[in-house]
């Protein structure tokens, strides 16, 4: 079968190797394109099988590219996925309603690239859940065995206890049909070495007197053999019975787990929000001055973007306080970042190393990840509508304002560099210096 081929665009040498080194270990072919107007001409010549896109690119963007790609007949049937950092629900569907299957981050995992690689159909797909594993076979004699369950039923893939229950009931008709042609083949072969070891019949003249009935030890063997084959598969069937009454058990437990956790994230969302509030709020129970609010600072897990996530939820709840007190200013962003003692390499990226690891066998001490950021990759695009859309409603009232300090005024020490120092103490320093500050600042101070 030919090899798939796919064709990487990104405008960072970096991101384009360590994508393709990837896929290349499922043994895809790849191409690569360092611009959008680069790929579109490479697609008059060429047809790859799929097309991974960056989003912030020199020139022409990504989304404009795809949009170009699916506006021509010739390679609007290639799919496509964006390759970028970018994420949030309103760009993946953005993204799609141009025309990309979906958004592959790019701190990316093995994990990950297998499943975009499924959906692409780069990869051959996985066996049905549904077929019988009992394979076709016959006997000596060619009678056939364990022949598949043509009404096997499909379970849906999110149902375990339905899949274990229908799994154990196609193999019970398989083991019962093996029975049957297995008792069928042992009952000829018998039949057939009884009627060998008679003598030949004779005419006899006057007719001879009756003859002595025929043993019956070859049918007593047979219904012996059968008990066996029943005993052994009901034997078969408590095995499978047990098994899934274990697994049903299994799941309730974790069902019932899932579900105190979804509570305790309830009640710890609503103590944020309480404690929130008491601190937006005077002793006395006045609403603080909008100058006096006390700045915020949020921390940022290794890896993720500084403008997303939790801290879209802060800056919101923020503002939105500073809009119900009539707050007229700036409200100051500053993303800092922490140096953490990381395991890997530039090719396959960087990871925060094992706790227990000691800290003069970091392959690095840095912060790769966020010094490769531009400054329109250090924010999603809901952040991004987020300050737009309060700049807009309040008028130029309330402006945001951006900026990246880097690791110039960590907020926590790092510990001294001796023998015993491991990797562990030294990124609890480093999470705590990665991270964001708001901090309003009124336009009357």
């Amino acid at each position: 079968m030919a090899r798939k081929r796919a064709l990487v665009v990104d405008d960072s040498k970096s991101a384009r190797v360590i994508l393709s080194r990837m896929l290349e270990k499922y043994d895809i072919e790849v191409d690569m394109a360092e611009s959008a107007e680069q790929a579109i001409e490479y697609l008059k010549s060429y047809r790859p099988d799929a097309i991974f896109m960056d989003h912030l690119m020199p020139g022409m963007d990504g989304l404009q590219a795809v949009q170009a790609i699916k506006g021509n007949p010739q390679t609007a049937m290639i799919p496509i996925m964006m390759y970028t950092s970018q994420e949030g629900e309103l760009y993946v569907g953005q993204a799609r309603a141009l025309g990309a299957l979906g958004v592959l981050p790019k701190q990316v995992r093995p994990v990950d690239v297998s499943k975009v690689l499924y959906e692409l159909h780069l990869l051959p797909e996985r066996r049905d859940m549904s077929e019988s594993a009992l394979a076709p076979m016959e006997l000596e004699d060619g009678t056939p065995i364990a022949r598949p369950h043509a009404g096997a039923r499909a379970v849906p893939g999110g149902d375990w206890a339905q899949r274990l229950e229908s799994a154990v009931k196609d193999q019970a008709v398989d083991v019962r049909r093996f029975i049957v042609a297995s008792l069928d083949s042992f009952a000829a072969r018998i039949v057939n070495d009884v009627r060998g070891s008679m003598p030949p019949p004779t005419l006899e003249f006057p007719p001879a007197p009756a003859r002595a009935a025929r043993p019956t030890w070859p049918w007593a063997a047979g219904v012996a053999a059968a008990g066996l084959m029943a005993a052994a598969f009901a034997a078969a069937w408590f095995v499978a019975r047990d098994e899934l009454a274990k697994s049903r058990a299994e799941i309730a437990a974790l069902t019932s787990a899932n579900t105190e956790l979804q509570h305790g994230r309830t009640d710890l969302t609503a103590t944020v929000k309480d404690l929130t509030a008491a601190l937006a709020t005077a002793p006395g129970g006045a609403p603080l001055a909008a100058g006096a609010i006390a700045p915020r600072v949020e921390p940022v897990p290794y890896g993720e973007i500084p403008f997303d996530r939790g801290r879209l939820d802060v800056l919101r709840d923020l503002l939105t306080k500073l809009e119900g007190q009539g707050f007229h200013g700036v409200v100051k962003i500053t993303s800092l970042s922490g140096l953490y003692c990381l395991s890997g390499n530039p090719a396959d990226g960087f990871t925060p190393a094992g706790a227990n690891l000691l800290a003069s066998k970091c392959d690095l001490v840095g912060n790769p990840f966020e010094e490769s950021l531009s400054g329109q990759q250090r924010q999603s695009l809901a952040f991004a509508n987020l300050i737009a859309g309060v700049r807009q409603r309040t008028a130029g009232s309330i402006t945001v304002a951006i900026e990246n300090a880097g690791s110039t005024r960590p907020s926590t020490p790092y510990p001294a560099r001796v023998e015993s120092l491991t990797a562990g103490e030294w990124n609890r320093a480093a999470a705590a210096n990665n991270r964001v500050e708001f901090a309003p600042e009124s336009a009357s101070d």
